[in-house]
């Protein structure tokens, strides 16, 4: 089993030397631990694994919402576990560490207005698809004003339940059980700063919700996404061995046919408006629980875009029409009869 993990970090023309590495320690302390506690391996069938790789695509969406049924009944089932750190979501906890700073560097890199004890004042965040508050409760206590919106009704009582612990999260966090096209029309325009953490790979139409992200977010504002690459690499280890063998995160919680290349992502983000600014390779080590930033994006990535600005408005005043501007001249050469 563990050659064939390694041969698909070795065949991945993407993958530089420090990832395969690194990636490849990860592996073979796994597989020692798993067969010194069973005693035995798990034979897989590369073939079989192949089969599934090269044939899937993006299902088409036939829908006018960004929101997958499907999805909604698999988190509806963990909306109690949000708030366990070594629980099933143990890997977005740990996420943390790097996705939060990644955030406020760039957003304070963009600003020299800011407060050294509350960095994000004054910003307005939307946190799409925010689950039990994981990341809204980090860049509140940062200062920022969050709205975090997710259809899961049961999702946000967590959330709620759980901010509600802290008296100054209590007053710069918001909860709404919502899609984010349910906002659109009364959320014109209004947020500085949009985050889709680990959601893009779980909606039923992508480009629909980016144009919705265009329509909420301010001009220049900025977009944040996290997600899984669509590579032959992220399905061995985003769904055989993470979800199949080491049980990372539930099984038949990712589906590899709605993982999202940068590239694809790139592309619609730039047809909707936006500029992508940084793409940023992210690797999650599962024997200690914590994520790295590498050069790769075979794997997860992180990706910071800005929508443009809003078209300069030309005021009347600005191109007099050629008549009245013929009249002013004769006017001001005209000398009125009172002064012969």
């Amino acid at each position: 089993m563990l050659s064939i993990w390694l041969s698909f970090i070795y065949a991945d023309d993407h993958a530089d030397l420090s990832f395969q590495t690194g990636l490849r320690d990860i592996l073979q302390d796994s597989n020692r631990k798993r067969q010194l506690k069973s005693g035995s391996t798990l034979p897989v069938s590369l073939t079989e694994m192949k089969s599934n790789i090269f044939t899937g695509k993006r299902p088409f969406s036939t829908s006018h919402s960004s929101v997958d049924s499907k999805e909604i009944k698999k988190f509806q089932l963990l909306a109690h576990k949000w708030w366990d750190e070594e629980g099933e979501y143990a890997a977005l906890h740990s996420m943390n560490d790097i996705r939060v700073p990644f955030i406020r560097d760039t957003l304070l890199s963009m600003s020299s207005n800011y407060h050294l004890g509350n960095p994000l004042s004054g910003i307005k965040i939307l946190d799409v698809g925010c689950g039990g508050g994981l990341l809204s409760e980090p860049l509140g206590r940062l200062g920022a004003s969050v709205t975090g919106i997710d259809p899961v009704e049961d999702n946000i009582r967590t959330a709620d339940r759980h901010k509600s612990f802290d008296p100054v999260l209590a007053k710069r966090i918001q909860y709404k059980s919502s899609s984010l096209e349910e906002i659109v029309e009364e959320s014109m325009e209004t947020f500085d700063v949009i985050v889709a953490s680990e959601v893009v790979e779980h909606v039923a139409d992508l480009e629909m919700f980016i144009k919705c992200c265009s329509q909420v977010l301010k001009p220049e504002g900025s977009l944040f996404i996290t997600t899984i690459n669509k590579t032959q690499l992220s399905y061995v280890l985003g769904i055989v061995v993470a979800e199949k063998i080491m049980g990372i995160v539930p099984e038949g919680t990712h589906e590899w046919e709605k993982f999202v290349p940068p590239e694809e992502l790139e592309r619609l983000l730039e047809s909707n408006g936006f500029s992508v600014r940084s793409v940023k390779g992210m690797l999650y080590n599962p024997l200690s629980g914590s994520w790295s930033w590498v050069q790769s994006t075979s794997l997860n990535y992180a990706l910071h875009a800005v929508k443009a600005a809003a078209p300069a408005q030309s005021h009347a005043t600005d191109t007099l029409p050629e008549t009245d501007a013929q009249q002013r001249s004769a006017t001001a050469g005209t000398v009125p009869d009172s002064t012969v």
